[in-house]
């Protein structure tokens, strides 16, 4: 496994482990795998990219995790990883994450020089002060205010979607996709971040914290904006279909409609957890 390999055995070792095997969808390692095998590419050319981009998201779990942070207890069914470990152990776990998320796509002898550099500009650059982290500082920003829906789309193509972009170019650049098909996967990971925040909008609202593996209500709490409070309950679902449809036309004009990519579609949109 790779955390064994890249670590010493000892706490900070077994935090990272905690949260790395505490379960979850692993729905962008699976994404990033199924378009490098929509676009032709053998499943293990995109294994370590999967990995480390698996690495990342659940960096960013800990840390949002975090008192300062969003305050939550429970991720996955389990004690969060600073309430498990302490909140120390838990930042510097993030930090061991993220930066062997680099080292691992750097060091894998499978991938041509050009390809690390693509995997790992755009690994950066997703997780970074113009994606993910920029999502997360204007989602907190944004508590306890009333903002627009195209400022609430802005902060979640960041916080959420940045990642589910970098998986989708990456498994379609491991597959030697054309740049039109890489644009046009683009546009449809825009919309298939869009459509996994509003359904997690929705369930917080419609769904079973046995299922979800987390307390349901806990925006309300937090005082966030969410497309169920900006649109009502109703009308975050038309918001949501009309996503899915923006989704299925993408991959229909990038070719590779009816793949494994079809139902994950569906699967995003009507999930329980």
């Amino acid at each position: 496994m790779y955390v064994r390999d890249y670590t010493v055995p000892g706490r900070l070792q077994d935090s990272i482990l905690y949260s790395i095997e505490a379960g979850g969808k692993r729905l962008r390692p699976i994404l990033l795998l199924a378009t490098a095998e929509a676009f032709g590419a053998p499943v293990g050319k995109g294994l370590t990219a999967a990995a480390a981009l698996e690495m990342v998201h659940t960096y960013s779990l800990i840390h949002d995790d975090l008192p300062a942070m969003d305050d939550d207890d429970i991720r996955r069914g389990l004690p969060t990883n600073h309430k498990k470990f302490d909140e120390a152990t838990a930042i510097l776990a993030g930090d061991a994450l993220l930066t062997m998320s680099t080292q691992l796509i750097a060091e894998d002898p499978s991938l041509e020089q050009e390809e690390k550099i693509f995997l790992i500009q755009e690994l950066t650059k997703a997780a970074g002060p113009r994606g993910m982290v920029e999502g997360q500082m204007q989602d907190m920003l944004s508590e306890g205010k009333e903002i627009s829906l195209e400022s609430l789309e802005a902060i979640h193509k960041n916080k959420t979607g940045e990642l589910l972009k970098y998986a989708i170019r990456a498994g379609a650049m491991l597959g030697k996709a054309s740049e039109q098909s890489m644009q046009q996967m683009s546009e449809m990971a825009e919309a298939l971040g869009l459509i996994f925040q509003i359904q997690d909008d929705i369930l917080d609202v419609t769904g079973d914290a046995e299922v979800i593996g987390k307390p349901v209500g806990s925006d309300v709490v937090n005082d966030k904006s969410t497309y169920p409070g900006l649109l009502g309950l109703d009308g975050a679902k038309e918001q949501k279909n009309h996503y899915v449809k923006t989704a299925e036309s993408a991959l229909t004009e990038a070719g590779v409609e009816g793949t494994v990519l079809s139902q994950l579609i569906q699967y995003l949109s009507t999930r329980d957890h």
